[in-house]
């Protein structure tokens, strides 16, 4: 009779069998589609290989499709749980890249279909009214008079970051936000970023992971940066963030492990809902309760030349606009399942998501790109919130809610696992 071990082991080398070719096959999509690869750090000769090799769309289905069938087979139930996880990590990735490669090949999904297909969950969908509502309750408190969208850019605009405190700012920012993770989380001795300033990005912020502990975390100023993104920025793409998130993964199963399959991240799978959640969650757990109102008014306003006694107000205003972030998802919905047009789906985000004419437009760029991917943002943060809490990662338990958080963070958790 088989031991226990002797199982585990067993599972654990034919896990390994497959994610090797499951790594090569990341890599021949990324030949295809240039977003696709959003960070690899696994051996350079893979990737010199399967740039050399250029597989057509047609090859890497007919390769992908019998790794997802053993998958299928082997039996992870009896084994211990990180084997589990590992064993429907692979599949849920395996399942994602299917998907992306017939989406490449030209099969048409609709929103909520492509988001099932890449992300592992079902979007909700939210009635005009509601968002409505949310605008109307911001009528009440922004100040001035005429269309809210209007009003909301002009009280926005008074705590903008000029340029020349741009750095300074965001470099308090995130010495803070590290500063707050390092405390209650164990990171390598070596991890480092460096930050740069780009232009002509759909995105306002991108971590780039590139192995060893080291990330490139680069910021968009084609637009004005208001206060609230120097502590959005900083702690979603640094700390605890996207940058915790990929150094975790690597030193705990990349290196510790040898699980070749967490040295590349397809941007388009079920790990993006975890790694975005994650990273806007991590905000409210640095900054729990009035802390970060308290930390933006009496650090970060000083530093970009703004009237902190605005801070609170400014705060409650930022909290109120949060809740219409799934007038974005709609518009990308309609927007995408041809229900509507380029510029309607810009009138929605100006009406309901109350973003500036320029910005809108800046967020259709990327719903052409990133598509679906919307959702992983604002549903990837309700859904690491719920089950955390569930946890019993509450608010008024800091210490719990970092325990659970860490551990969420080194884990191959995926979506499904979260409900």
């Amino acid at each position: 009779m088989k031991t226990a071990k002797h199982v585990s082991l067993q599972l654990n080398r034919e896990l390994n069998d497959i994610a090797e070719p499951y790594v090569k096959l990341v890599l021949a999509v990324g030949q295809h589609d240039a977003d696709y690869v959003d960070a690899y750090y696994g051996p350079p000769e893979w990737q010199a290989e399967t740039k050399a090799e250029k597989q057509s769309l047609d090859t890497i289905l007919q390769t992908a499709l019998p790794l997802k069938t053993k998958l299928d087979k082997l039996r992870s139930k009896q084994n211990e749980e990180i084997l589990q996880l590992r064993h429907q990590y692979l599949k849920k990735q395996i399942s994602s890249l299917i998907a992306r490669v017939e989406v490449l090949g030209g099969k048409k999904l609709s929103f909520d279909e492509e988001a099932k297909a890449y992300y592992d969950v079902e979007p909700p969908v939210f009635a005009e009214e509601h968002f409505k509502k949310l605008v109307a309750e911001l009528e009440t408190i922004v100040p001035g008079k005429g269309p809210i969208p209007e009003r909301i850019e002009n009280f926005r605009e008074q705590f903008t970051i000029t340029p020349d405190k741009l750095d300074k700012v965001f470099s308090a920012a995130i010495f803070e936000c590290r500063q707050r993770a390092k405390k209650h989380i164990i990171l390598p001795e070596n991890e480092t970023f460096r930050l740069e300033y780009v232009h002509n990005k759909a995105w306002s912020g991108y971590n780039w992971y590139k192995g060893n502990n080291e990330s490139l975390i680069q910021i968009n100023t084609d637009l004005p940066i208001f206060m609230e993104r120097a502590i959005d920025l900083a702690a979603h793409e640094g700390y605890p963030g996207h940058h915790v998130y990929n150094c975790l993964l690597e030193t705990a199963f990349a290196r510790k492990f040898g699980w070749v399959e967490f040295t590349v991240y397809p941007l388009f799978s079920s790990q993006s809902l975890i790694a975005e959640g994650t990273a806007n969650f991590g905000i409210e757990v640095a900054f729990p309760g009035k802390e970060r109102m308290e930390f933006e008014r009496e650090r970060l306003f000083p530093l970009a030349g703004l009237d902190k006694s605005q801070a609170e107000k400014y705060s409650r205003v930022q909290e109120l606009a949060a809740k219409l972030s799934y007038a974005g998802n709609e518009a990308a919905r309609k927007y995408l399942n041809g229900e509507i047009s380029r510029d309607e789906a810009a009138q929605w985000l100006v009406q309901y998501a109350l973003m500036s004419p320029e910005r809108a437009q800046q967020r259709t760029r990327f719903f052409d790109q990133y598509r679906s991917y919307v959702i992983n943002y604002n549903l990837g943060l309700d859904l690491v919130r719920q089950y955390i809490e569930r946890r019993g990662g509450t608010e008024d338990k800091p210490e719990k809610r970092w325990e659970e958080f860490t551990r969420l963070l080194a884990s191959p958790r995926l979506p499904s696992g979260l409900l």
